[in-house]
């Protein structure tokens, strides 16, 4: 098991994602208790990448319900459609989001997030669980993110 991640100052976006990700999945391979990944995966998203707010939803019945998070204070209980999550969920889809003020129905669970990212994985064909990501700046989500995060979703999906 891993002590600590390595995840260069000098990269860029795609170089600390290039660093980091290999890392998640050897910190993930072979423990298969999805708390302890899920929680051990937003820790070294959180603090590998910089990220104001990183978390997991995961659906339970009609809701999606807060998972292992890194940051601030999280919405707890989300309804199918509702904000960046649900809306993900619905769609079944990663919505990338450059303002959260002017995606209609935001959530607001703090009023520091400015920009989110939202990936769901998937489960015998349906989402089983969404990831979420925050930053405090405005646009600071990319194609870069989406093509990255969508790959450590791929690694998720095995162990769900």
């Amino acid at each position: 098991m891993a002590e600590e991640l390595i995840v260069s100052e000098a990269a860029d976006k795609a170089g600390k994602y290039k660093g980091l990700l290999p890392q998640i999945e050897a910190l993930v391979t072979g423990e298969p208790d999805l708390t302890a990944n899920l929680a051990n995966i937003a820790s070294a998203l959180k603090y590998g990448m910089d990220f104001f707010w990183v978390g997991f939803y995961l659906v339970k019945e009609d809701e999606l319900v807060l998972g292992p998070f890194q940051g601030p204070i999280a919405c707890t209980r989300i309804r199918m459609g509702k904000g960046v999550c649900g809306t993900s969920w619905e769609k079944a889809e990663t919505i990338v989001v450059e303002d959260v003020d002017a995606f209609p129905g935001h959530i607001a669970c703090s009023s520091d997030s400015k920009s989110e990212i939202v990936l769901p994985a998937f489960k015998d064909g349906k989402v089983a669980l969404i990831l979420d990501v925050d930053s405090d700046q405005v646009s600071d989500f990319d194609e870069t993110d989406k093509e990255y995060l969508e790959q450590l979703m791929r690694v998720v999906e095995k162990f769900l």
